[in-house]
């Protein structure tokens, strides 16, 4: 996601260059979970930060070990709807309890039904599972109006049209909140495939597309997303609640139109 934003930069004449500001996370706010982990289990520990000094966490955060880089990187952040962050369950030392976030019996829904849920938002505006895995959320209202406005943009010119895509980081991570349940931090990918009605017609990509498709007009256009997600899932059966999610898009691709394609 960090390297699709610097391409997507780059693709931008230098006026249209937003200049780069250092910035950083004020650490006197940020809530640290750190779950108190088995021998041979994979280090990690979730993060709620903010950027505001004096302010309450906006993001939630997930750093992992890798030890084949020898370093920690964080894997995940999620922009979070509202300050208020689900309550983690600590013990008396102050350790989180980490749970399986997927094939969990235990809770409503695994990483595998959330992830499959988001997806349908997308697809089909939450038409299968999205409303019934989750409650209505200012998060999951918000991946369905995606839909429905961007489904509809062209009228009668042309089509866009939703779908996943085969997911690369498969990882997801889940710690126990006090109400029995757990906080699922996960990834997705999803395609938005954009295409001329008829003949004659083309999409001329905008400025942010030109790092992949260099302002050639086109008769389709395949945006590859990828997406982290925060939830929480209850530990009865009951719907889940989508609280944040953060999406980049990684590539752009489709074929140039027949008066290109010939001069090419």
């Amino acid at each position: 996601m960090s390297v699709s934003d610097y391409t997507e930069t780059e693709g931008l004449p230098a006026a249209d260059r937003t200049p780069y500001k250092p910035w950083s996370y004020d650490t006197a706010s940020t809530k640290l979970y750190i779950p108190r982990l088995a021998a041979g289990q994979d280090r990690w520990f979730a993060a709620a930060l903010s950027d505001d000094k004096g302010k309450a966490p906006s993001r939630l955060a997930v750093f992992a070990e890798r030890p084949q880089h020898k370093r920690w990187e964080m894997v995940s952040v999620v922009d979070l709807d509202s300050p208020k962050l689900p309550d983690i369950a600590l013990d008396h030392d102050g350790y989180a309890t980490a749970v399986a976030a997927d094939g969990n019996k235990h809770l409503a829904a695994d990483a595998g039904v959330l992830r499959a849920a988001v997806l349908d938002n997308f697809a089909t505006g939450g038409t299968h599972t999205g409303t019934k895995v989750f409650t209505p959320t200012t998060a999951s209202k918000r991946q369905i109006e995606v839909h429905d406005k961007t489904g509809t943009r062209y009228g009668d010119q042309g089509t866009t049209v939703f779908a996943g895509a085969d997911n690369r980081y498969k990882d997801a991570y889940a710690l126990k909140t006090t109400d029995g349940g757990a906080l699922i931090l996960f990834s997705h990918m999803h395609t938005q495939t954009d295409a001329v009605a008829h003949s004659g017609l083309q999409i001329n990509p905008g400025k942010e597309d030109r790092a992949w498709l260099h302002a050639v007009p086109r008769t389709s256009i395949r945006y590859t997303f990828v997406c982290n997600d925060a939830t929480t899932v209850p530990a009865k059966a009951a719907p889940s609640r989508l609280i944040g999610y953060t999406c980049a898009r990684t590539d752009a691709s489709g074929p140039p139109v027949p008066s290109w394609s010939d001069r090419a």
